[in-house]
């Protein structure tokens, strides 16, 4: 079988994960009555700091539902160049909600500069769209923004009016990076937001689904929005207990998925032609130079391993990827560049 390294959203459900399935009551959630379903929203609000919570089959809708909710037409979001819900989303916001992007360029570390937001916050007149939300990503490429960042663009957007929305597809790899009690930190994280998109189908290992946290108001919006975009779900109750799931036995583990990035950042050090970025949770980047890029996925597929990029290489660790997959994955790369 395959290395793969492609994205964390690879991942399948373990043996346990489809049990909890199996046995999970079930309800028709659009009526709210799935008790399963209803169980992980409470969990899931109550655990990150937030008076309600809804479930979402995409992390994609879930960032379109929350600046729906936060937005009117006409309105502005602040978000960086390369915030997920910016660039990967299908230009959602503005298609969907007619919400104007305004994108920001990141700093080094990922973060934006509090003088850019400041900066690109428009005045009230006719002529501007209205900025109503400031839109960060933790982490942001496998980058943790630091909670002093986060405390301090987020005060600085709400004197000017603004709300706040966490794109936390991976909030917990930055909890778990940030050391001690993984639920703690990312409380500690969303206490400066007015709401928060997490994901349970990357790193935590759940076949498909998001939670979207904020206050019983925009969550009430937020689920007017999800029937809009198609997001209401039945018998939702198997998907929420897969994620009641990874919530309850693969937020620790995401430790592992760090470690095992470091072991394979270390192994592709000293190659010519390879600059390896430092991992700080369980994404490695690598600059591959020009004249060697031409072939190197294929030769990896060929030796079972799979990767993204070109000129610029990705590798994500997961649950289903253990020690020996890394290994595998450094002696394709290595045989590559020696050759």
């Amino acid at each position: 079988m395959a290395v793969d390294l492609r994205s964390d959203t690879v991942t399948r459900p373990t043996a346990a994960m489809r049990a909890a399935m199996m046995a999970a009551p079930l309800g028709d959630d659009v009526f709210g009555d799935d008790p399963t379903v209803n169980a992980l929203q409470a969990q899931v609000a109550e655990r990150l700091g937030f008076e309600d919570a809804l479930l979402m089959p995409t992390g994609t809708q879930s960032n379109l539902v929350a600046l729906m909710g936060h937005c009117q037409r006409g309105d502005e979001y602040l978000v960086g160049q390369m915030a997920h819900c910016y660039r990967w989303e299908g230009g959602g916001a503005a298609v969907l909600g007619s919400i104007q992007p305004q994108p920001l360029a990141h700093q080094p570390d990922g973060t934006l500069a509090l003088a850019d937001i400041a900066a690109a916050i428009k005045p009230d007149d006719p002529h501007f769209a209205r900025t109503r939300l400031l839109a960060l990503e933790n982490t942001l490429g496998g980058k943790v923004m630091p909670l002093a960042y986060l405390q301090e663009a987020t005060a600085l957007a709400r004197q000017h009016g603004l709300a706040c929305h966490l794109d936390g597809a991976r909030l917990f790899n930055a909890a778990v990076a940030q050391g001690g009690d993984p639920f703690e930190a990312a409380r500690a994280i969303c206490a400066s937001f007015d709401s928060v998109s997490v994901c349970f189908s990357k790193g935590l290992g759940a076949p498909m689904g998001s939670v979207l946290c904020g206050s019983r108001d925009l969550i009430a919006r937020a689920r007017r929005w999800r029937k809009v975009a198609g997001g209401g779900l039945r018998q939702a109750g198997l998907l929420a207990a897969a994620m009641q799931h990874a919530l309850d036995h693969h937020v620790h583990r995401l430790a592992e998925d760090h470690a095992l990035a470091r072991r394979l950042a270390d192994g592709l050090q000293g190659l010519p032609g390879l600059v390896v970025e430092p991992p700080q949770t369980n994404i490695v980047f690598a600059d591959v130079a020009p004249e060697r890029a031409a072939g190197l996925i294929e030769h990896l597929k060929a030796h079972g391993v799979l990767a993204t990029g070109l000129y610029r290489l990705r590798f994500v660790t997961h649950l289903d990827v253990d020690a020996t997959g890394i290994d595998r994955a450094i002696d394709a790369v290595r045989s590559y560049f020696k050759a």
